[in-house]
């Protein structure tokens, strides 16, 4: 049975909307088991969304606060969510999630998932107007994210497709968009680390369908990977976000368990009776 419990967390440290606390208050409220934050590691390139240098130290520190304060009520863990392009080490936090948000293009690095209109200008202006050059570029960086990163979790696999929910930049059944995709797929599955099923583009009204899209999760199925479950929250109320759907949806597909995140290390639960 899936203990209720989210691994991809912000907060007021990054791009969140509430604090730490808020969002081990709502968990233990929502009868989570286990919290894990991954605070945005730092980006010198764009210190927008991501912790400061000094604000790293601070969210570390917090966060054991709240592990020890909490402790009979919740797990929580102190993880990281790993940009590619982040020249920071993560050999002081519990886990990481490896990520990529931007591509790069010569000397310029591309924000993928900011707004519709930067993607739109950069497809445009940088890659002759052809969208499958660009997602080529992005999933050959994914596909390198765990050997960049050393990260544990594969992040928001297909995060280029957050404004793609009409078809807008990417036909998804086309030939190139899915070869690039399943190219990516095929260099991470060796790894043996999970995909996760990130919900937070549903929550917050960008897409219908979670990432990995579901013709990835089929393929990702296929090839023997792993999944875990992510709310990707931002804020209180997202957390465990679709979660009951998602399950649903694994099954159907054919996984029949989920790693978690634990004290020591990944544990495998099966996906039926879940709790969520």
């Amino acid at each position: 049975m899936i203990p209720k419990m989210n691994f991809h967390t912000h907060t007021t440290f990054c791009d969140g909307k509430n604090t730490p606390e808020e969002m081990v208050l709502s968990a233990i409220q929502k009868g989570f088991k286990a919290l894990g934050f991954s605070g945005h590691s730092y980006t010198h390139f764009d210190e927008s969304y991501c912790m400061s240098k000094d604000g790293v130290k601070e969210y570390q520190k917090e966060i054991q606060r709240l592990k020890e304060a909490y402790a009979p009520q919740i797990a929580v863990y102190c993880g990281v969510e790993q940009d590619f392009y982040s020249q920071e080490a993560i050999s002081d936090f519990a886990y990481a999630i490896g990520s990529v948000h931007y591509i790069k293009k010569g000397e310029k690095l591309l924000p993928v998932d900011e707004k519709a209109d930067i993607m739109d200008r950069d497809i445009r202006e940088l890659f002759g107007g052809d969208p499958y050059a660009y997602a080529k570029v992005y999933f050959e960086t994914v596909a390198e994210v765990l050997k960049k990163t050393g990260a544990d979790i594969i992040g928001h696999f297909d995060l280029l497709s957050k404004f793609n929910e009409r078809q807008t930049f990417f036909n998804t059944e086309n030939k190139r968009y899915c070869d690039y995709g399943i190219g990516a797929i095929e260099a991470l599955i060796p790894y043996g680390k999970p995909f996760e099923i990130n919900t937070g583009a549903i929550y917050r009204g960008f897409r219908s369908q979670a990432y990995p899209s579901i013709n990835f999760l089929k393929e990702i199925k296929k090839r023997g990977g792993k999944i875990l479950l992510s709310s990707d929250s931002h804020d209180c109320n997202s957390l465990g976000f679709c979660f009951e759907d998602m399950v649903k949806l694994a099954i159907e597909i054919g996984f029949q368990s989920t790693l978690i995140w634990t004290t020591n290390g990944f544990e495998e639960v099966g996906l039926k009776n879940s709790v969520f």
